[in-house]
């Protein structure tokens, strides 16, 4: 692996020597750039961490896949059997690891990419980067995460509360907060197996805010993992599946109504192209239904070393964990090229590139109910496909 001491010179290249760079150096840009090198074009992953796959090693310690090995294994390296069918973080992270290594991927560590802009003469991308770097590529993949920038609500009150709060990216385990009083907010799959992992490691007291109900659905119901079906319905008509998902709901998850959890109104699909993804479930409903994790309404603001809640409630944990989710992080790296939507995320992916953004491509933007890590895998192999017929990149000795 490379240090930006050794690569990504600020020269300008000349047309058939300009490298595809790829933003992020997390699993979707491993891949495109492994992808690309199978097609003997030259890829340079350009990672702001010193290490791969830095997001991964933030996340909380208890984290596992809610997708199977085998369906995320990134192209060209399988995932080792020794990993289980659930592999936890720290696989995920030796994993990234050895794919980089095993394939001989360029990458160049410490370099944040703040600004890709055309070319001035518009044959090329241009990247400005710390250091006061400026290199040119024939073609960019923006693969900077899903999760990328944490976002935590601006509630009334919240910078004059006395209790702890943090963000669910600073969460790691239940130590720092055994015998105390949690409020996790948002019932996203990761406020979900935290507020689980409070539960277990010793929290005094566990509430969860839940502003909308969420589908929840079985990781695995008789050896059939949820990932499978998301796959199978995927290209369906989204009523017909939202139909299914009701009917798999009566079956294999109980009515948490009584517990502060109703079904939601929305269909599971419908719900998802709004970009809200199923809580698999790994304790939550045995949590809920013995009372140990007890569902509160939405946070309102905070006030005198209270929570305030929509429902009037006032309450007054100890902690607060904010699962609030994360920003694309994207406007400043490209939000002058018109690509993003209004919710700031690309309007395209995959081999796709945006109106008047020729040689521009995303990966790792959604959240699909098939598996993220399968998703950008597919993509990979659409974008270097899509680079390598357009035959601008420049291309690997003896390629």
């Amino acid at each position: 692996m490379a240090d930006s001491t050794t690569s990504a010179q600020p020269t300008a290249p000349s047309r058939a020597d300009r490298p595809v760079y790829v933003v992020g150096g997390g699993p979707g840009g491993l891949s495109v750039a492994y992808a690309l090198r199978a097609r003997g074009v030259r890829a340079v992953v350009l990672e702001r961490s010193e290490r791969v796959g830095d997001s991964w090693r933030r996340h909380y310690d208890r984290l596992h896949l809610h997708t199977t090995r085998r369906r995320s294994a990134l192209p060209g390296l399988p995932m080792p059997r020794r990993f289980g069918r659930w592999p936890s973080r720290d696989d995920v992270v030796r994993y990234l690891e050895k794919y980089a290594e095993h394939h001989r991927l360029e990458i160049v560590t410490g370099v944040e990419v703040s600004r890709v802009e055309r070319t001035a003469d518009g044959t090329g991308w241009l990247l400005r980067a710390t250091g006061g770097r400026e290199l040119t590529g024939a073609a960019v993949v923006v693969a900077t995460g899903f999760n990328h920038t944490p976002r935590v609500p601006d509630w009334p009150g919240r910078d004059a509360y006395t209790g702890e709060l943090l963000h669910a990216s600073q969460y790691r385990n239940a130590k720092p907060f055994a015998g105390r009083d949690v409020l996790v907010v948002g019932v996203g799959n990761t406020g979900a197996e935290i507020a689980v992992d409070l539960v277990e490691g010793g929290a005094s007291r566990v509430r969860l805010a839940v502003r909308t109900p969420p589908h929840i659905v079985r990781r695995s119901t008789a050896g059939w993992p949820a990932q499978y079906s998301g796959i199978l319905v995927r290209r369906l008509p989204v009523p017909l599946v939202d139909r299914i998902g009701r009917l798999q709901a009566r079956v294999a998850v109980p009515d948490l109504s009584e517990h502060g959890l109703p079904r939601p109104q929305t269909g599971l699909y419908s719900r998802v192209l709004e970009g809200a993804i199923p809580v698999q479930d790994v304790g939550l409903i045995d949590a809920v239904r013995k009372g140990s994790v007890e569902v509160v309404a939405a946070v309102k603001g905070f006030e005198a070393g209270e929570v305030l809640l929509a429902d009037g409630e006032r309450i007054a944990p100890d902690a607060v964990v904010a699962a609030t989710g994360y920003e694309r992080g994207l406007e400043g790296l490209v939000g002058g090229l018109g690509v993003l939507d209004e919710r700031g995320r690309p309007v395209v992916r995959g081999a796709r590139t945006p109106a008047g953004a020729p040689d521009l491509y995303f990966t790792g933007f959604t959240n699909p109910i098939s598996g993220n890590l399968r998703e950008m895998a597919l993509d990979a192999q659409r974008i270097a496909r899509s680079i390598a017929r357009g035959g601008k990149a420049s291309r690997l000795p003896g390629a």
